[in-house]
């Protein structure tokens, strides 16, 4: 009787190995095909600014013509000497005011904000949350839906048509005072501020000297978001002003821009004072850049 050899099991075949090429393969699609897109994406953004980097060196022919970007007929000087002549240069009055209603606006608006939401940060006192909750409720409403209820408030106290009358508002931002809450939860310790008082600082001297620079950061961020807002605000000064004195940049160029139908000299004049306009944006965003930085509290608390 014959018995059957054992049956050896087979080595498992390994599947075959892919070629580094091969593997490589589908992330280089990948990573070509994303960098596409953010490369459309950064042209999509840029043009614009390039239309308007050879727009303003046009005259009024080149513009109606079409012919902004192309290389040739450069005249942005004398669109620059246009610019400075036309209504005794009330360009740059109006420059001066966006600059005071912006910079003045920001840097008090953003004290103010730091302010608030380091005193809901820090103090205790009665019905704080449902203050807290009401400032949020504030940022829920448009600005645009106050500027007729701040019109009739303004024209009540006399300050219709006044510098006061469109810096003022530009004073309160609830959204500011949540972000400056949020920074300060972020920011203060708690123990510092404890062993200042221990030291014997009052509070406004705490605030000043310690809570300030510890929330540099957000008072900064809120002056740039402010900074950015008041320049580009257009429907406030519509309603409050009516003396071209005191326009800002915005409705200014507006003002012109109106006016292209029957005077076309007003296109180059709209579209280079629209270039300067965006230079005091660029400065601050790269000048302050470097606020932005987290950790500046790293090593404070031991």
């Amino acid at each position: 009787m014959s018995t059957a050899a054992p049956v050896r099991p087979q080595p498992l075949k390994s599947a075959p190995r892919e070629t580094p090429e091969a593997a490589r393969r589908p992330w280089s699609l990948s990573k070509a095909s994303v960098n596409g897109i953010l490369l459309l994406a950064t042209a999509y953004t840029l043009f614009p600014l390039l239309w308007l980097l050879t727009a303003a060196a046009k005259n009024t022919g080149d513009l109606l013509g079409g012919r902004t970007l192309s290389p040739s007929r450069w005249h942005l000087g004398d669109n620059l000497a246009n610019l400075a002549a036309t209504g005794d240069g009330v360009y740059f009055r109006w420059y001066l005011n966006s600059l005071l209603y912006a910079g003045g606006g920001a840097l008090l608006c953003g004290l103010i904000c730091v302010a608030a939401g380091y005193a809901f940060h820090v103090a205790r006192f009665a019905g704080k949350e449902k203050l807290f909750g009401l400032v949020l409720l504030g940022v829920l409403v448009p600005t645009t839906a106050l500027a007729l209820p701040m019109y009739l408030l303004a024209s009540k106290v006399g300050l219709v048509n006044t510098f006061w009358a469109v810096f003022l508002p530009s004073l309160v931002n609830p959204f500011g005072v949540y972000l400056a809450r949020v920074f300060c939860a972020g920011y203060v310790p708690g123990e510092v501020l404890e062993a200042a008082r221990m030291d014997g600082a009052g509070e406004l001297r705490i605030f000043w000297s310690i809570g300030l620079r510890m929330v540099m950061p957000g008072f900064v961020t809120i002056c740039l978001f402010q900074f950015t807002a008041i320049w580009n605000n257009f429907f406030l000064p519509l309603v409050m002003l009516s003396d071209t004195k005191l326009f800002p940049v915005s409705l200014g160029l507006y003002a012109w821009n109106t006016q292209t139908h029957s005077f076309p000299e007003y296109y180059p004049l709209v579209v280079t004072g629209s270039l300067l306009a965006v230079i005091p944006l660029v400065v601050a965003f790269v000048a302050l850049q470097r606020f932005w930085k987290a950790g500046m509290t790293a090593g404070a608390v031991k």
